[in-house]
């Protein structure tokens, strides 16, 4: 998922300096080994293999989509998200701490025909006040100027043209917070510049509706 506004990490760490989270997260990590420093941070979590997360049951995956062996599935702690997926790793770790955040975990499929990708991301936060803050805070990050109807959950579909690599891309996007919980939804296609690609919105608010559903149905 895109993350923009570098400009406003300044203003929220400056703002967060002193608070501090609740804990460690569990997980795997995907990073090296951290530094004697950084071991006892906040948001520093286990490097252990095995740990397992409570959070695997509850996620929401599309019926008839496959494995996607170029992307990670599994728990995650802070630290390997800010290391490997956030575009803007000072804010979003100063948003982490602000929310207090436990674990969290991460899917990812591709329709039968390789062309689309679902990913789903489930953060874990200390209390459902901080779950909203967290939610707002990761979904303003982003320019979302075409909103559509998806209850209990903020939601956005666009095409765009990626710069990098000279295609086209279509973007479905869901962002629920339940209770601690924020989960963030996506559905991704790419195709060659000039390709009429038209944002699954219907995939995405089906599974939103899924996930919350689960969610708000399932003790966590």
């Amino acid at each position: 998922m895109r993350r923009n506004g570098p400009a406003v990490a300044v203003a929220v760490i400056a703002a967060l300096l002193g608070v501090t989270a609740c804990g460690t997260a569990d997980g795997t990590s995907a990073v090296a080994a951290q530094t004697p420093a950084t071991k006892h941070s906040a948001l520093s979590g286990t490097t252990d293999k095995s740990a397992k997360s409570t959070l695997a049951g509850l996620v929401a995956l599309p019926r008839g989509y496959v494995a996607d062996p170029r992307n990670v599935t599994g728990p995650f702690t802070a630290s390997s998200y800010l290391n490997t997926w956030s575009a803007d790793p000072a804010l979003d770790r100063a948003l982490l701490l602000n929310a207090s955040f436990v674990e969290g975990y991460r899917a990812t499929r591709l329709s039968p025909d390789k062309k689309k990708r679902y990913t789903v991301q489930l953060f874990k936060t200390g209390s459902a006040a901080k779950a909203k803050a967290l939610q707002k805070g990761l979904w303003n990050q982003d320019v979302h100027d075409h909103p559509f109807t998806i209850p209990n959950a903020l939601s956005d579909a666009r095409v765009e043209y990626d710069g990098s690599t000279d295609q086209t891309v279509a973007l479905a996007e869901a962002s629920l917070a339940v209770g601690p919980i924020v989960v963030e939804l996506t559905v991704r296609e790419v195709s060659a510049l000039g390709t009429h690609l038209t944002p699954d919105t219907t995939l995405i608010t089906a599974l939103a509706k899924e996930q919350h559903t689960r969610l708000t149905t399932t003790s966590s």
